[in-house]
């Protein structure tokens, strides 16, 4: 089994059973693999911001990474809009960017880069494989990686000679990371204020708290104690439809989310960030939050 079927092998005993791929002539053993290994669907794209793209709408609407398969640093230079987009939403995504062999960088062919330089900007863990006794372990470090709370890009680089030579077969799943918890004391603090709030407190929503059952929560808690709700502007993914708790966003431009967020004098974020500005404005504060 070579290094390229050990990875495989791992990738489908962690859970990520579908790849998204635009392959070229480094990746050839991982896509005789993806070929040769049962239980892995694959998707090509006939364009990298394609690829990307895909991985991150997967984890958004399935809640769990998709591999990706990139050629080499300009295969993953194309597709870094959508992994910077990816990385925003909190979305994990397990890349597999093929690489020369090990003893074929240091001849600086055509399409030799520096593949780690351009993944780390939009990855939180980054990887090269350095043999392909390597090559099943690091897989599993990726997966590890990409289940990070709220999720991560996990990318790992795969030489083209730690593909084709002997691997030391697939590895188990290392365990996946707790969700770290929110110290009890804001927990108290926010109660406190919604309890006391009379209308002036907003709870902001974002992440996982505009999925259908958290928005059910907060619908309850609104209707409880009148406070306001609304989203972050950018959501990477909103669950709407009948039955279910309707919630406007903050407003775009920034003289009306001014408006709408000027009677508060309380926010409380659940999965959100402060709301800011998407960009700066002559005259116009970025922070839209009173002081």
């Amino acid at each position: 089994m070579n290094g390229a079927e050990s990875l495989v092998r791992t990738l489908l005993a962690g859970g990520v059973d579908v790849c998204f791929t635009n392959p070229g002539t480094s990746e050839m053993h991982f896509v005789a693999a993806l070929d040769a290994v049962p239980g892995m669907r694959c998707s090509l794209c006939l364009f990298e911001g394609g690829v990307t793209g895909a991985a991150d709408g997967y984890y958004r609407m399935a809640g769990r990474p998709a591999s990706t398969l990139l050629h080499l640093g300009p295969g993953l230079a194309n597709g870094v809009s959508n992994l910077h987009n990816a990385k925003k939403a909190g979305s994990g995504i397990v890349n597999i960017v093929g690489e020369h062999a090990t003893y074929h960088i240091e001849l600086d062919a055509p399409l030799t880069a520096d593949i780690e330089g351009i993944a780390c900007p939009v990855s939180h863990w980054v990887k090269t494989s350095r043999s392909s006794n390597d090559v099943a372990r690091d897989g599993a470090e990726a997966i590890q990686a990409a289940q990070v709370a709220p999720s991560q890009i996990a990318t790992l680089i795969l030489p083209g000679d730690t593909a084709w030579n002997e691997g030391s077969g697939p590895t188990v799943p290392l365990p996946v990371p707790e969700r770290p918890k929110i110290d009890a004391d804001r927990i108290t603090a926010a109660a406190k204020a919604l309890a006391t709030c009379g209308g002036d407190t907003l709870i902001l929503l974002g992440g996982a708290a505009v999925q259908e059952t958290n928005l059910r929560l907060a619908g309850q808690v609104a209707a409880k104690t009148g406070c306001g709700l609304l989203t972050e502007w950018a959501n990477a993914r909103l669950d709407r439809g009948a039955g279910r708790i309707e919630v406007n966003r903050i407003p775009f431009v920034v003289q009306k989310a001014l408006e709408v967020l000027e009677p508060y004098k309380r926010i409380v974020l659940a999965g959100a960030k402060p709301p800011v500005a998407f960009f700066a404005y002559p005259n116009k504060p970025s922070i839209l939050t009173q002081d």
